[in-house]
């Protein structure tokens, strides 16, 4: 069955909630736990119901929308990604996972297509990690990578801590974070770079992600005034970090092509004009589909931190998330739909993190891309083309049929070869 979903309501459904925590150049500033997140929230629950699924939370907030299947008892085919966004974010990232996984529901229920397993929808809490670090927090700890006090005590800038806020919007949950169980999860997004564009290519099947490590560092000088301080003898913290960020984009370039480095947050103290900065926080990313070259970056990172000696440095790894492969089952039912659908495609590895890549430690998972406009996100210019996004939940939809029926067939099969008690 070739069947198609409904392009114009997924767009109009994007459009809809891009309004929420809407910036002028565009975009979203819709930062996890905040009163944008919880419209945000209120909006997708209220849509699932009106499409006839049943919508609970667990104790981080992570939303699940169900629609039975014939055998209730199947673990549900889920399909989902995250609703918060970067601080100067775009319309898609995230967003369009999760409402991909609606119009599919929506699709199902204009044709009245019932399923072997039930499918779900799935908001994942604080993906972007923009207010609470680190990001796939809550998807994190569903798949065991992190524990709960860990997120719930997880503070912003202004030091609100993740759990009081999880309350203060009302989506704390009483089921235990990974208590509620899925049989295959598929996550849809924009590719956030520019392989897709470039090549003419619609569909990009995710056969996993790169690792991550993420780290705070804190370089310790003395303030002094700029005027009557000679050059030598100072003990400039910003001078020692400008030439760390140098170090990152060295170390990265190092590496090859897969290998990138970023130095994306930086605090002066006390960002005065006439005085000598004496301390600067900082936070580095480096990233690296193979686990052993991101620990020798790892290595070299450390090792170019000890030659700053005129400041006291602080670096400590927040959070190392390791490259990730996805299920062989679920890019087979993936490339199966694309090849029926007849869209260009290619296989890839994901650059950036998603929900998919915590999930994947402990549910059969894979994604799919779709072209960002010149691979940009993170950015409130950030643009799909309706007709990719489409594409991209056609497929969806194509291999979530697929996986219903061929989950509910293995555990009939299954349970036949049980022996009776």
């Amino acid at each position: 069955m070739n069947l198609r979903i409904n392009g114009a309501r997924l767009w109009d459904s994007l459009m809809k909630m891009a309004r929420i925590d809407a910036l002028p150049g565009g975009g979203c500033g819709r930062l996890a736990l905040s009163d944008g997140d919880r419209e945000a929230r209120d909006i997708f629950a209220s849509w699932c119901r009106e499409a006839g699924c049943d919508v609970s939370y667990d104790r981080l907030g992570n939303m699940f929308a169900r629609r039975e299947g014939r055998d209730p008892d199947e673990p549900p085919v889920a399909i989902g990604s995250h609703l918060d966004t970067q601080p100067h974010g775009g319309k898609f990232d995230g967003v369009y996972g999760v409402l991909a996984g609606l119009e599919i529901v929506r699709t199902l229920n204009d044709h009245g297509i019932s399923t072997d397993a039930p499918l779900e929808i799935v908001n994942w809490t604080n993906e972007e990690g923009a207010r609470f670090a680190p990001a796939m927090l809550a998807s994190g700890v569903y798949a065991g990578a992190f524990d709960l006090d860990f997120a719930l005590t997880r503070r912003d800038a202004s030091g609100k801590s993740f759990g009081d806020e999880l309350a203060r919007i009302g989506y704390a949950g009483d089921t235990a974070c990974g208590a509620h169980k899925l049989g295959v999860f598929l996550e849809a997004h924009i590719e956030q770079g520019p392989i897709l564009e470039n090549n003419e290519e619609v569909i990009g099947v995710v056969t996993g992600g790169q690792g991550q490590r993420w780290y705070d560092v804190n370089l310790l000088g003395r303030d002094a005034h700029s005027g009557s301080t000679p050059m030598q003898g100072r003990r400039d913290a910003l001078a020692a970090a400008a030439r760390l960020v140098l170090a990152v984009q060295s170390l990265a370039r190092a590496h090859g092509e897969a290998a990138v480095g970023t130095v994306g947050e930086l605090n002066v103290l006390p960002n005065a004009r006439n005085t000598i900065p004496g301390e600067v926080r900082l936070a580095i990313d480096l990233r690296h589909p193979d686990d052993t070259v991101l620990s020798r970056m790892d290595h070299e990172l450390r090792a170019a931190c000890r030659t700053m000696e005129e400041v006291e440095i602080g670096l400590e790894m927040i959070w190392h998330n390791p490259p990730i492969a996805f299920d062989s089952d679920c890019i087979d039912a993936l490339k199966a739909a694309v090849k029926l659908h007849g869209y260009p495609s290619r296989q890839m590895v994901s650059g950036a993190g998603h929900d998919a890549c915590q999930i994947a430690r402990c549910v059969p998972t894979a994604m799919v891309f779709v072209p960002c406009k010149d691979g940009l996100s993170h950015n409130e210019a950030e643009s799909a083309e309706p007709e990719h996004l489409e594409a991209g939940c056609n497929v969806l939809l194509t291999a979530a049929l697929n996986l219903s029926a061929a989950t509910a067939c293995e555990r009939r099969q299954q349970r036949c070869r049980e022996p009776a008690e």
